[in-house]
């Protein structure tokens, strides 16, 4: 969606560690850090921030000490001697790598503006307190954009991605009532920014930040050029004009959002065990997953195992669908209803039951995850209707 659906996008794979002279062009050296707080009594670490009384530790009840700025960034060395010219960073962000390797994108195709480089990462974070599962660790996989625009035109193409973040919420299955922007504040935002969207998701364990969207000024290519002494301006060959290019930045990380998805989707119901009932029946825990992003599309069983013919009917429509969609499942172990319920732990949005009227007809038995209908359909026709449900 934000990179291949589009013609005005570049993905690129930037390095993990970097020349330190780019994060200290970019502000990281001095400015990534967050607040920390030591409890006088047990010793334990906090962000400030995050602490609901600043002078109370939520653990023993001691006393804390006054916030000071821990820098984040993971520090380690290049080459065999280990001193001040040898220090290097694992990124903490992946949109550095996207900075440094703009103008070899400008040079080797040409763009008009506007265009965006989109990159799919590692970063790493020495987080003071990681925790919440997965939502808050030190080494993240991180979704980036950054979008080149005129600098007259930001404020339209920052709508513009604001607009896209949401239909990409819509693409996941995630609710939009769980979903808020938060205009983050003048003392808030990062260095780089001039303004900021927050949009955050009422998790479990409380409402957080999911994605965030930026605009970076021309921080970051100014930043680069005067540090690096070579000239990073864009060439408009209609308007013959000479200027850095101005940025928006859509910021996702990867695991935040599976996290999101995962809640979103867990779901809790009564149905039947027995594949022809439609009365109540035993609690059924399920993953209501929207059927795009579900990591098994359909499960191809044959009713019984112990009878040839239906599995060998079976494996020749399992094998024929798994050749249009290919996350197709194969299973044929213990009862139908077992089965219905193993795939519905995974989310998998359609069970395809081959019996004996399918050796009779060629038609299937396909039910359905989340009513648990249940509708004949012809073997060839499988692949139109289920595809229909991904699009």
């Amino acid at each position: 969606m934000f990179v291949e659906d589009r013609e005005d996008m570049y993905g690129i794979d930037a390095a993990i560690l970097m020349n330190p002279k780019v994060w200290e062009a970019s502000g990281h050296v001095s400015g990534f850090s967050d607040p920390l707080s030591e409890c006088s009594k047990c010793k334990k670490r906090f962000r400030a921030d995050h602490l609901a009384d600043p002078e109370k530790c939520p653990e023993c009840g001691g006393k804390m000490g006054e916030p000071r700025q821990f820098n984040m960034m993971f520090k380690t060395n290049i080459g065999a001697m280990e001193d001040e010219s040898s220090v290097s960073y694992l990124r903490p962000e992946t949109a550095g790598g996207m900075f440094v390797n703009y103008k070899n994108v400008v040079d080797s195709f040409h763009p008009k503006l506007p265009f965006g480089l989109g990159q799919i990462g590692k970063a790493f974070r020495n987080e003071i307190a990681p925790r919440d599962f997965i939502f808050r660790v030190r080494e993240l996989e991180q979704m980036e954009v950054e979008y080149f625009v005129r600098p007259e035109t930001w404020e339209e193409n920052f709508q513009v991605w604001r607009k896209q973040i949401w239909d990409f919420v819509d693409a996941l299955g995630l609710s939009r009532d769980k979903v808020h922007e938060l205009e983050v504040a003048d003392g808030d935002r990062a260095h780089y920014s001039k303004r900021t969207i927050d949009f955050e998701y009422d998790y479990p364990f409380g409402r957080k930040e999911l994605y965030g969207l930026a605009y970076r000024t021309d921080f970051d290519l100014k930043s680069h050029q005067d540090a690096s002494k070579v000239n990073l301006e864009y060439f408009d060959e209609e308007t013959k004009e000479r200027f850095l290019p101005h940025v928006i930045e859509p910021s996702l990380g990867v695991g935040r959002t599976l996290l999101a998805v995962l809640a979103e989707a867990y779901t809790e119901d009564e149905m039947s065990l027995s594949a022809q009932a439609g009365g109540e029946g035993e609690k059924r825990v399920f993953l209501k997953f929207s059927p795009r992003i579900a990591p098994v599309k359909a499960a191809v069983f044959p009713l019984l195992r112990n009878k040839p013919e239906l599995v060998e009917k079976a494996r020749g429509i399992y094998s024929t669908l798994k050749k249009q969609i290919p996350q197709v499942a194969w299973d044929d172990n213990g009862n139908v209803g077992k089965r219905y319920r193993r795939q519905d732990e995974i989310g998998t949005p359609y069970c395809i039951t081959v019996d004996f009227q399918t050796l009779e007809d060629d038609t299937v038995t396909l039910r359905d995850r989340d009513t648990g209908k249940q509708e004949r359909v012809k073997s060839s026709e499988l692949a139109e209707k289920i595809k229909a449900t991904l699009e």
